[in-house]
């Protein structure tokens, strides 16, 4: 079986934090690790170089099998990549309120904090985390 190319590192999730750019970008990445944090009492882990994960699960796939975060984020050039959808079933009614974001594969897509509600995200994350996935660890 295929082993995930993202896989947990020893990386600085503050150290990382603090290196993104601009400004606004960065106080609103660092607005998310507080906000989900709280939320699952997890200890960031840098997952690959670029993404903020929370808590961890084991799964296993026809042709895959690995480790994966229960839900985090990730501050790309273009917007914040949120990894709280579901892969299957039916979308949370919550994303109406939500404010302006796009979705797909698994994920929310932010171009600033200032355009979504943070406490309908804190239910979004909350939902999230309290699913279960696959084996967890």
């Amino acid at each position: 079986m295929d082993q995930p190319r993202i896989r947990p590192t020893k990386a600085s999730v503050a150290a990382f934090l603090k290196s993104i750019a601009p400004e606004q970008k960065r106080k609103d990445a660092a607005t998310l690790a507080a906000l989900f944090k709280k939320i699952t009492g997890e200890r960031p882990v840098m997952w690959g170089d670029a993404i903020v994960g929370y808590g961890k699960f084991h799964y296993k796939a026809t042709s895959t099998e690995g480790d994966w975060f229960r839900t985090g984020f990730s501050p790309r050039k273009a917007n914040f990549s949120l990894y709280i959808l579901e892969w299957h079933g039916k979308p949370s009614p919550l994303l109406k309120k939500l404010g302006k974001f796009k979705a797909g594969g698994g994920c929310l897509y932010v171009n600033k904090l200032a355009d979504i509600d943070l406490d309908v995200l804190a239910e979004l994350i909350k939902e999230s985390y309290a699913r279960k996935h696959g084996n967890e660890v």
